[in-house]
């Protein structure tokens, strides 16, 4: 089957990156407009992890970078190039870092869910990696000329919208799962807070306050709790074909390797570059590289440990050390103070939370599931070889 190409910036009414806010960190806030950068967007997938907001006169001087409903967004430069995406009706208005390329389709000609679609397809995946690596330069980069110059099939809108209706029930169910999987960690973290940081931990009233702590807690670091390990590194040349993440510097896997050396859960902290200090939890064995580790084998706590760590986040982003090559080495994470509760406490509010991590591991299954069925078929219909 053949169909029309066409180029986009033939059929598009906006192609364009954003920008990074002037004025520091005193622009960001708690609640104000979304601001969304490279790291919140993956292949058909928002991340709402590291999601920041800005405030309302930051965002009045990046009107030009506004983000409409079915806006496809397009990492165009560092690791995440080419990852594209459809940001989260309830987010908008937003704006976006110079990062991130905004390709707002005719929407008479073009199907923005279909051009999305396409643009993750893996003819194009492929495409916009090369010619994002192909200019010489140190770091990977799209210009708009060459997302304007994408030849991308145009078929008639009725054949888009039925293509768009076979894909996009995978989608959902994979932005539900992660709208759950979000709520369910909230919801640990509201009683970690509640725990030890306002210390309303059960029978509290009856609790002294000795040296600043409840009695029975000791002063320590989390090292007394959770040792933490730093990975083995493994390059990619060295890595074999399998599907366990291997997880480095950045915010997810950096590829995947036949054989693990964790043992779930597990949680990392990356190692090096922009992200330094990152924190995730694994419910899969993962191959440790470059980050460091605390996994099942480490400590009974784990559950606190993380919620620690993700209540702590500014502490870890302050461990990195070096300006060019920032770094956040095992030793000081496992230096990081703080006050440890009764292990009685501690196995009270692992035992509690268990069921909101098991939830997280049965939803992140169903979304890896739903993903594999999804990218199965999108590249059959999107070449035609599957009649709609």
């Amino acid at each position: 089957m053949s169909w029309e190409k066409v180029k986009l910036g033939d059929v598009c009414t906006k192609i364009g990156s954003g920008a990074t806010p002037k004025g520091g960190s005193t622009v960001y806030i708690e609640n104000g407009t979304t601001f969304i950068r490279s790291q919140n967007v993956y292949n058909l997938s928002f991340d709402y992890g590291g999601l920041v907001h800005i405030n309302e006169e930051a965002a009045k001087k990046l009107n030009g970078v506004t983000i409409q409903e079915n806006d496809v967004l397009l990492n165009i430069t560092g690791d995440s190039v080419a990852r594209t995406c459809i940001v989260p009706s309830e987010l908008i208005p937003a704006r976006v870092n110079q990062h991130v390329a905004i390709v707002r389709p005719n929407k008479d000609v073009l199907n923005p869910l279909f051009l999305n679609y396409y643009l993750v397809s893996p003819y194009m995946q492929s495409h916009m990696l090369g010619l994002a690596v192909g200019k010489g330069a140190s770091r990977n980069a799209m210009t708009k000329d060459m997302i304007a110059g994408f030849e991308v099939p145009c078929p008639s809108m009725d054949v888009q919208e039925k293509i768009v209706d076979i894909l996009k029930p995978y989608d959902s169910l994979i932005q539900n799962n992660q709208k759950q999987i979000k709520l369910l960690e909230e919801a640990a973290q509201r009683l970690y807070k509640e725990w030890f940081v306002d210390l309303h931990f059960p029978g509290y009233e009856d609790v002294k306050i000795v040296d600043g702590v409840p009695e029975g807690w000791v002063k320590g670091s989390i090292g007394d709790v959770a040792f933490f390990k730093r990975g083995k590194t493994i390059t990619k040349a060295q890595v074999q074909e399998g599907d366990v993440p291997v997880v480095a510097g950045g915010l997810g896997p950096a590829y995947y390797h036949n054989k693990s050396n964790t043992v779930a859960p597990v949680i990392t902290v990356s190692g090096s570059g922009a992200n330094a200090g990152f924190a995730r939890l694994y419910n899969v064995n993962v191959f440790a590289s470059d980050c460091s580790f605390a996994d099942s084998q480490t400590t009974p706590f784990l559950f606190f440990v993380y919620c620690f760590v993700k209540d702590n986040k500014q502490s870890f982003d302050a461990l990195q050390k070096g300006s060019a090559q920032p770094h956040v080495y095992a030793k000081d994470i496992n230096a990081l103070k703080l006050s440890i509760p009764t292990e009685g406490l501690l196995e009270s509010f692992c035992k509690l939370v268990f069921p909101y991590f098991e939830k997280i591991k049965i939803l992140q299954k169903q979304i890896e599931l739903s993903s594999q069925a999804r990218d199965r078929l999108l590249p059959k219909l999107m070449n035609g070889e599957i009649e709609v």
